[in-house]
């Protein structure tokens, strides 16, 4: 919904009200984006106390309201245009009646896109993505294309803009709650790395989630490029939403245009015909799942106008995020992986696949998001030792599990680290890999992994007692 003065592109905002729900950083991103387009600002946050970075906007002339979002918000501030932070449900009272008085609500993602001036490839999927974005970052600085890398992944879009130019091209990660209220977002490149459950807690259904994901590819224009994920079978529902050129990866087969591996090479084909990028395995992160998201990253940047050259250099430089099958250190010949970001159990199948089988042991648990745990047993069965089990959901594991996987309740990540230390021999793996969030016990999957690193750590301060 676009009324007069809100265009598609550099809308005007000059003296209009505009209210922003929600003070996390995206939050206070599109405050500040808008309020440097001369709106009139007011933010309302849920939170009775807000944290000092928030109340400073009050010193940037944004006024700062605290303790919740009535539908009284709408009469007090005039509010013309509602900008929702992407934690903030879109199903609450306030938003609907903005709705239902045909106001514009969109999200800070919404927002800065109107204002973007260069090209933005986006990503989305339940898992993977954050390594794309971050992979198709590396490559496009390695290319000397300027730009930011950011979104749902730390630097909200509204703050890239400060990178902003004509010949800019963003990495944006993109989760299904920004994707949500995305209206003129035409991203060049749009990439859904897969789908598989999660935010289960938040969603009716998978079905109600996967919609959210393909807006993505529905707000695309004609001329655009669309990449999925030939291997995953969930991604087929996507193919209907697809707007722009469709490109695919494969692990699995040869395609007609996109990215695949034969004889051990990563190939594109693309509008500049087939050409060879690198060997596959030369990529400096472990695992098939992150093959394929070094394949769609390559595609993606290819598409973009990145040369050959430059998307070899920058999958080979490429370094690993924190928190995603991140090695923390090898103790007494054991490896130590932290994989915290794994909050989904798909996400945690592809990190047990990355290792030798039966050389696993496993750290499971956190605050549940309603995953079908069963679905795990095979695998566990297959390819894990042990099970050490932390968290609000550790119960429920246990339960699952009964007597078919060795497992037991440590409670917390630092027992846990202990735990798969004395059980683990030289040459195999204790990994945490949690399926769960973190909000039980941790403030974000961040402070997890960041324990997780401690513990380890600890095992060197103590001298260690494997046997």
């Amino acid at each position: 919904m676009t009324p007069a003065g809100f265009a598609a592109t550099n809308p005007d905002l000059t003296g209009r009200s505009v209210l922003v729900i929600g003070l996390g950083r995206s939050g206070r991103a599109a405050a500040r984006l808008a309020a440097s387009r001369s709106a009139r600002v007011t933010c309302a946050d849920s939170r009775e106390q807000l944290p000092r970075e928030a109340l400073d906007l009050e010193n940037e002339g944004i006024r700062v309201l605290a303790g919740g979002h009535p539908v009284e918000l709408l009469e007090q501030t005039g509010a013309e245009l509602l900008v929702v932070s992407p934690g903030v449900p879109l199903n609450i009272d306030l938003i609907q009646a903005a709705k239902e008085r045909g106001l514009p609500v969109w999200g800070e993602i919404e927002l800065a896109a109107r204002f973007t001036c260069g090209r933005i490839i986006g990503i989305t999927g339940s898992n993977g993505k954050s390594t794309v974005t971050t992979m198709i970052g590396n490559i496009l600085r390695t290319a000397g294309i300027p730009g930011g890398t950011g979104g749902n992944l730390e630097v909200p879009l509204a703050e890239l803009l400060e990178q902003d130019s004509e010949a800019a091209v963003h990495a944006v990660e993109l989760s299904s709650f920004q994707l949500e209220s995305v209206e003129a977002l035409d991203p060049e490149v749009a990439v859904v790395v897969n789908l598989t459950p999660d935010h289960l807690d938040r969603y009716a259904s998978f079905d109600d989630y996967g919609r959210a994901k393909a807006r993505l590819l529905e707000v695309q224009s004609s001329a655009r490029f669309s990449i999925l994920n030939a291997d995953d079978p969930e991604s087929q529902r996507f193919l209907s939403s697809v707007q722009g050129r469709l490109h695919l990866f494969s692990l699995e087969s040869s395609v007609a245009a996109g990215a695949f591996v034969r004889d051990g090479m990563i190939i594109l084909r693309t509008g500049y015909g087939e050409e060879a990028i690198l060997e596959a395995e030369r990529l400096p992160l472990p695992g098939p799942h992150n093959l394929a998201n070094g394949l769609a990253a390559a595609l993606a940047c290819r598409l973009a106008g990145c040369d050959i050259a430059s998307i070899a250099q920058g999958l080979l430089s490429y370094r690993p995020l924190a928190h995603r099958l991140q090695k923390v250190d090898t103790v007494d010949g054991i490896d130590f992986y932290n994989d915290s970001k794994a909050t989904n159990l798909d996400a945690v199948v592809q990190a047990i696949r990355s290792f030798r089988t039966g050389s696993v042991h496993l750290i499971l648990g956190g605050k549940d998001k309603g995953g079908e745990w069963s679905s795990l047993l095979p695998l566990l069965q297959e390819r894990v030792r042990s099970v050490l089990l932390v968290g609000q959901a550790a119960g429920v594991i246990s339960r699952t599990l009964g007597s078919s996987v060795a497992h037991r309740e440590c409670v917390t990540v630092q027992a846990a680290v202990q735990a798969g230390f004395e059980d683990a021999r030289a040459g195999e793996v204790v990994l945490l890999s949690p399926g769960c969030a973190s909000f039980d016990q941790y403030t974000g999957f961040e402070a997890r992994g960041d324990d997780f690193i401690a513990a380890v750590n600890g095992l060197h301060r103590h001298g260690g007692n494997h046997a």
